[in-house]
């Protein structure tokens, strides 16, 4: 038997342990990563994430896979995220309304007549702001991957048609699970009901609301169209939708993995975003066929000026006026 060195014994124990290393770590990320979206089967952001499920297991060779559970399968948005946080589920969309419960600058780009127009908000998430937001995700147990749309947000409700602050007086309007939206309802002279977005369907057929807010796909998707028959374009909110995965998840992936996993998540956002238009179109005009009454003569102005106490307080966090302002000056 030959009679190693003590170098070459080092360097032997070295190239053993780096190929035990390696086989066990091959073992340890080859994986299927579970994915929330309480959305439908079919929505834009389903398929955005089934795409992106595509893109990665395409560029790691079928080492890594995407099982999304739509159909709030894993639960309400609020229930995982908090699972999202502690690791239990790997990748979560969700609206920045009900994430901003944990992560501070969501809530800024939940505010209520915030952004001009919808170029306006794919400007800002597209550019630098969009980049540093997704960036401050870690500490709060997140990374974020990418922005998606949502459209915006208007008020409906089967009691009567909102064109003023005065005619939302005394209707109880559903909101998320998030503060910031009850008190944004408040301002406007409503009685805000925060449910989980799968209640809203069973409260407006028990009259326990009378209406909620939304984008067009989601009004119709859930057949709320059939229930609340006054669509007021107020256009409230322009929030996204936010893609994160879990910072444990996060780290099981090596550098190279994770670079990967970003970029497949900002080709599935340019993806969803050719979704939604064309299911916005295709959900307008369905509420349109159904004889919903659609009100687009507001005047916004007044609607804003309610928000003035919402903006006061959020401009005690230096960090969030900060980002509001930055926010506005973007043309």
């Amino acid at each position: 038997m030959p009679v190693l060195s003590r170098a070459e014994l080092s360097r032997t124990g070295v190239i053993f342990v780096a190929l035990l290393l390696a086989v066990c770590t091959t073992d340890a990320v080859a994986r299927e990563f579970r994915a929330a979206d309480t959305q439908t089967e079919d929505y834009p952001t389903v398929q955005a994430l089934r795409y992106m499920g595509a893109l990665i297991a395409e560029r790691t060779g079928g080492r890594h896979e995407i099982k999304v559970f739509h159909s709030r399968q894993l639960g309400e948005e609020k229930e995982t995220i908090e699972q999202t946080r502690a690791g239990a589920i790997d990748l979560n969309r969700t609206n920045v309304a009900l994430i901003g419960n944990f992560v501070p600058a969501m809530n800024v780009l939940a505010m209520p007549f915030l952004f001009r127009s919808i170029e306006h908000m794919q400007k800002v998430l597209d550019g630098p702001i969009g980049s540093e937001i997704l960036n401050s995700f870690e500490p709060y147990g997140f990374v974020g991957l990418a922005f998606y749309d949502s459209g915006a947000r208007s008020i409906y409700n089967s009691v009567r048609p909102v064109r003023s602050v005065a005619d939302l007086r005394g209707l109880r309007i559903r909101v998320q699970q998030s503060e910031l939206m009850s008190q944004m309802m408040r301002a406007l002279g409503a009685e805000p009901v925060e449910l989980p977005y799968g209640q809203v369907l069973t409260g407006l057929t028990n009259h326990l609301i009378d209406g909620a807010e939304n984008n067009w796909p989601s009004f119709v998707t859930t057949d709320h169209y059939k229930l609340a028959g006054h669509y007021a374009l107020t256009e409230h909110t322009m929030s996204p939708e936010v893609l994160v995965i879990s910072l444990k998840a996060w780290k099981s992936l090596s550098a190279e993995e994770q670079t990967i996993f970003k970029e497949a998540a900002q080709r599935s956002s340019l993806f969803m975003r050719e979704k939604w238009r064309d299911l916005e179109e295709q959900s307008q005009r369905k509420a349109q066929e159904a004889g919903v009454t659609i009100i687009n003569d507001i005047d916004r102005k007044p609607f804003e000026e309610a928000m003035a106490p919402i903006y006061a307080k959020a401009g005690r966090d230096p960090a969030a006026a900060a980002l509001i302002e930055r926010i506005r000056k973007v043309e």
